[in-house]
């Protein structure tokens, strides 16, 4: 595949996901993102939002990958999330006879962006440890210490001293 462009985009679900089923049975769920980028004035010494980028969005069934459906059942407006998709341009005659175009987003792969989401209250709370966190080993059955892994030794690299 050559020519295609996809982008990345982090933004707020602008109205609740419509799922509809075509004649074939395959469903398409449409959607609308909208990102508001922010600039920092140095003159000012604040944050400034520029306009808002609206991207209409279709998420695809595609055999046993259930995207539309997800969508349609786990996002609702407001919900921050990232999407990654391709720019697909629309072309259409209008009742006018003029040729219109847009462009929208066929989406491979979308998420929750947790950065900014509130837990619900009945979600099940953080796990609290009393041992110490990872790798303690204190109140474990496991009697031998956590030696490997993330960089624990110096000489393993990593993310360790």
């Amino acid at each position: 595949m050559s020519g295609e462009t996809f982008v990345t985009i982090i933004g707020k679900v602008h109205d609740d996901p419509e799922c509809k089923f075509n004649p074939s049975g395959s469903a398409v769920t449409k959607f609308t993102v909208v990102s508001n980028p922010r600039k920092f004035n140095k003159q000012t010494n604040e944050w400034e939002n520029k306009p808002g980028k609206f991207w209409d969005c279709r998420a695809w069934n595609a055999g046993r990958m259930l995207l539309a459906e997800n969508v349609a059942n786990h996002l609702k407006k407001g919900d921050n999330v990232i999407l990654y998709g391709e720019i697909e341009t629309q072309v259409w005659e209008a009742e006018d006879g003029k040729k219109r175009r847009s462009d929208q987003l066929r989406v491979e792969a979308i998420g929750k962006d947790f950065r900014w989401h509130q837990a619900y209250s009945n979600d099940v709370p953080a796990a609290t440890t009393t041992d110490g966190g990872w790798g303690n080993t204190q109140n474990s059955q496991n009697t031998q210490p956590f030696t490997g892994g993330w960089g624990n030794e110096p000489s393993q690299g990593g993310w360790g001293p």
